[in-house]
């Protein structure tokens, strides 16, 4: 791995025009990816991170546009290339892989003819040097049978055997550099986790800088050197796997990384804790620079209690469950009007609308039976 950036962001601001103006989405973001490096970008839906790797092939749109900074791929400012430049870089320097592989296959052509196309439009090479060099790559990525994978249109393919044709296909033109854009975000677990694996092994062999974009944590670990954690627009934490998992800086890391499922724990006893919702515009005055992008959002407890300049106020108070305590009878005889002695251990349609009006769960999973017949609440 090099000192010199591969891919670097300079300050680099992307707006979107609407009907009523012009807005950014990307205010100024500023990132490097050596050759060889593996950086993820984290964050919650609509934060950018997509923004971020569409820009980078410019592949904004008719909308989207680049307001400010420099998007520099060895050296090369991106914003600046003609079209026959940018088709160069395209697919051969940088190759892109999307979330859903339908989007990025044609239905009506083969995975073999889909395959050959890019060494032979990218590299100038002849059919059967690009049918060798399919079949090669379609070994590479697990895929058994290649021969006849070759024949097969995409519709023949499972969920899983699609992404591996996808990334077969990015890779075949030997790129420096692979965009991953929430590449395992259609699969199930168990090819999710060979997906990753498969791509970790790539990288290994053929030493390709990657960009790997996602909302989940526990993937972009298996695969990545880095972490950004980007929050509306911007990078509000960066750092290795090891400082942003064991020592999170920044309030909203410490959010995503509580939002984790333990195994081994009770979704009763230990629930997911969700980021929570702004009393105030606390984090906008506090002494970390990061922090100030989170002013919409209550800080937590346990990094701005240790700030001798936050007020008491900011503190997050403990946080309580709180269960019904009213009997199912009673609930009945909320609909009946009566004192809840009739119909005991049945609750009816008209019962779950009066609970609904008394503050009881609407739910009859959240009712159990008595062992002598009537219902309580769980």
């Amino acid at each position: 791995m090099t000192d010199a950036p591969l891919l670097e962001f300079r300050d680099v601001g992307i707006a979107y025009a609407t009907r009523a103006g012009e807005v950014p989405v990307i205010p100024a973001l500023s990132f490097r990816v050596s050759a060889g490096e593996a950086m993820g970008l984290v964050g919650e839906s609509g934060c950018g991170k997509s923004t971020v790797a569409l820009s980078i092939v410019r592949y904004l749109g008719r909308a989207g546009r680049l307001v400010r900074g420099r998007i520099l791929f060895e050296g090369r400012d991106l914003a600046t290339l003609d079209d026959e430049e940018l088709r160069a870089v395209r697919g051969r320097r940088i190759a892109m892989v999307y979330q859903d592989p339908m989007a990025s296959l044609n239905p009506v052509m083969t995975v073999g003819r889909q395959l050959m196309e890019v060494p032979m439009i990218h590299e100038g090479v002849g059919a059967a040097t690009a049918h060798a060099r399919a079949i090669e790559m379609l070994r590479e990525v697990k895929l058994s049978d290649p021969e006849a994978v070759m024949a097969r249109y995409p519709h023949q393919l499972s969920g899983g055997q699609q992404q591996r044709i996808v990334i077969a296909m990015a890779l075949i033109a030997e790129p420096a550099l692979l965009v991953m854009d929430e590449p395992t975000t259609g699969l199930d677990v168990t090819v999710e986790a060979a997906v990753l694996d498969l791509v970790r092994e790539l990288r290994r062999r053929r030493r390709t800088a990657i960009l790997f974009i996602s909302h989940n944590l526990g993937t972009v670990v298996r695969v990545c050197d880095r972490i950004g954690v980007m929050y509306r627009g911007e990078l509000v934490e960066e750092g290795s796997i090891r400082q942003i998992f064991t020592d999170p800086r920044h309030p909203y890391t410490r959010g995503l990384l509580d939002c984790l499922p333990v195994l081994g724990r009770d979704k009763r006893y230990a629930p997911l804790v969700p980021i929570p919702p702004a009393r105030a515009r606390a984090l906008a005055a506090t002494r970390l620079r990061l922090c100030r992008p989170l002013h919409s959002r209550r800080p937590r407890a346990l990094h701005v209690g240790t700030d001798p300049a936050a007020p008491a106020r900011w503190r997050a108070r403990p946080s309580r469950r709180v269960r019904p305590r009213r009997r199912a009878g009673a609930v009945g005889a909320a609909a009946r009007g009566g004192d809840g002695g009739g119909r005991r251990g049945r609750v009816g349609p008209g019962d779950l609308d009066a609970a609904s009006r008394q503050g009881v769960p609407r739910s009859v999973g959240s009712l159990r039976r008595r062992p002598g017949g009537g219902t309580r609440a769980a």
